[in-house]
């Protein structure tokens, strides 16, 4: 109810507290939201916590990337065997491919130029925002919480790291996506001939073009659970100051740092 009344006393504010999740605006680095999109379509936008946009678009690179077998191709390049590249890209569906990675490039940094604007705003505005949310399946609420354990637990299965910072969606989502890439591509049968020392049949009984998706997503888990923690905690710090502020200081008085 209180996120309700503060739609119409605020144009903007920095988050919104859910059972589901937290999704806050923050001053994010619009080349670096490219550089992910460049890495794989959709991540960038999921940084920005655009979430059906970044879904749709990480949906549509796999979905595009297996019909023209990209994944495989690139393996085959990376090894000096271009005609074998050639032979297993797919010409038919190449042109539907390009059109949307760049505009996945294009839109994410866009996208983060006109976030960074609003937050700045959202700042000045100092509109008031939930911090706790409870329902009959969940709760939710700002806490500090310690970045380098959202990276240690995002290392050991990627999805725990968001489940860490309550984000129940993404979490999900990134768990199905992991599940079917190691799935798909006999990554723990590889490893387990690894182990054996058995290296020629590890090689052998990899799919490398569902492999190659893992590298993407591993990585992505584990740079966004730590940032997302890091600019959590900050939320957290500029409610309780906000909170403190209108509550306990006297109106005209500003304390300085250092004051006693």
């Amino acid at each position: 109810m209180d996120n309700f009344r503060n739609r119409f006393r605020n144009r903007r504010y920095l988050a919104y507290v859910s059972l589901l999740g937290t999704t806050q605006l923050h001053k994010r680095n619009p080349i670096t939201l490219a550089c992910w999109s460049m890495a794989f379509p959709g991540f960038g936008h999921l940084l920005l916590n655009k979430y059906l946009r970044g879904y749709a678009l990480v949906l549509w690179e796999v979905f595009i990337n297996q019909k023209i077998h990209l994944n495989l191709a690139m393996v085959h390049t990376f090894n000096g065997q271009f005609q074998a590249a050639r032979d297993v890209l797919d010409p038919k569906f190449m042109s539907l491919y390009i059109p949307v990675y760049l505009f996945a490039i294009y839109d994410s940094y866009r996208t983060a130029v006109d976030m960074n604007k609003i937050y700045i705003l959202a700042q000045r505005e100092k509109g008031r925002f939930n911090v706790f949310s409870i329902g009959a399946l969940e709760i939710n609420y700002l806490d500090k919480r310690k970045p380098w354990i959202a990276v240690v637990w995002s290392m050991g299965i990627p999805s725990v790291g968001q489940l860490y910072l309550h984000r129940i969606v993404l979490a999900a989502f990134i768990l199905l996506s992991t599940i079917i890439i190691v799935w798909k591509s006999n990554l723990i049968l590889a490893m387990h001939y690894i182990i054996l020392g058995d290296i020629a049949t590890s090689s052998s009984v990899l799919d490398k073009q569902w492999l190659l998706y893992f590298p993407s997503f591993y990585f992505f888990t584990i740079y966004d659970a730590y940032t997302s923690t890091v600019e959590n905690n900050k939320l957290f710090d500029d409610a309780q100051r906000q909170y403190l502020r209108e509550k306990y200081q006297p109106k005209g008085h500003l304390i300085k740092i250092g004051d006693k």
